[in-house]
């Protein structure tokens, strides 16, 4: 009987390898990725950019991606809804009394950081990806000084701060810089944020015509940074996310208003849901753990960020 056994288990094993699956598949689940293995994911984010604002904005590029891609307008920032505070949650994963950034100009913890990773800082989504994928090319693209403090450019390969629009407002050459890089070099994980939103909203106010201007101007280069993924042959294997630190009222934010808490999510490609409105709680953490998730990489016990599983069509199978 035994010697039965060993002949079925061998016809098995054998019959795996001539049909080309690795013995090590059968008798668990297959870890096979559903995202492509040449994946990029390319991450935007408009500085002061509330939900409130959607409606009316004129932002045809944002608006095409909700429409093909998986979107809310009800995740939430941090407290308080500043900018460093919220950009050092989004690229952090974690909230402002893990990692220790709390103010709107935070260029160090105020609280000591509950863990330090590579580089002498909290850990970080590029952070995370240098150290897993050393090959990996990341760049990150701002306008806002206070961005390079909290997302820890020395993971970085390719760090650039972006000129100020020309006195006609026009984003050309700012979507030339990061085009060409996103051509040339075509990175596993590209972060851009820009500031205008945010810039206006403090000068004319956040419902002012200027501001709605600025936004009609970051979704236009927006579709410029798009075309540039076609170009380099990558839009079909790109995520995008597209996404804000906080919204505004009056020429402010930093308060428990939901104007200024609710911002946009959006994301965008392969094996993302078309036209699905996400209904579950998400937080501005949530975006480090989602690109973590994407790129199938081991996070820190101290990251509280969730992935948003739903917005995707297949997820990756565990053991």
């Amino acid at each position: 009987m035994r010697d039965m056994q060993k002949e079925i288990l061998l016809c098995i094993l054998l019959l795996g390898s001539f049909c080309g699956y690795p013995l090590e598949t059968f008798g668990r689940k297959s870890q096979q990725s559903p995202f492509p293995s040449d994946i990029h994911v390319i991450l935007i984010g408009f500085d002061g950019w509330g939900s409130y604002s959607l409606e009316k904005a004129d932002m045809p590029n944002v608006k095409r991606m909700m429409r093909e891609g998986a979107w809310t307008i009800n995740k939430r920032s941090v407290l308080p809804s500043s900018s460093a505070a919220n950009w050092a949650s989004m690229f952090m994963g974690a909230s402002p009394e893990i990692h220790g950034y709390t103010q709107w100009n935070s260029r160090k913890p105020e609280i000591p950081s509950r863990v330090l990773g590579e580089n002498n800082i909290f850990p970080t989504i590029s952070q995370l990806l240098h150290s897993q994928h050393s090959d990996a090319r990341i760049a990150l693209f701002y306008q806002w000084d206070g961005i390079k403090y909290v997302a820890d450019t020395l993971s970085i390969n390719h760090v650039v701060k972006l000129p100020k629009p020309g006195k006609d407002r026009s984003f050309g050459d700012i979507s030339k810089i990061i085009g060409n890089y996103i051509i040339e070099e075509r990175p596993a994980l590209c972060a851009i944020v820009y500031d205008y939103p945010d810039h206006y909203g403090h000068a004319s106010g956040f419902e002012s015509d200027d501001y709605y201007l600025s936004l009609k101007e970051v979704d236009s280069s927006l579709g410029d940074i798009i075309q540039s993924t076609k170009e380099a042959g990558i839009f079909e294997n790109t995520i995008f996310i597209v996404s804000s630190d906080h919204g505004g009222t009056g020429k402010n934010h930093g308060g428990k208003s939901l104007a200024e808490m609710e911002t946009p999510f959006i994301v965008f490609g392969p094996n993302i849901k078309k036209g699905y409105e996400i209904s579950e709680s998400v937080m501005q953490y949530d975006i480090a753990a989602t690109i973590a998730y994407i790129f199938g990489l081991k996070t820190p016990q101290a990251w509280i960020g969730r992935p948003v599983l739903s917005v995707f069509k297949n997820n990756r199978k565990t053991k």
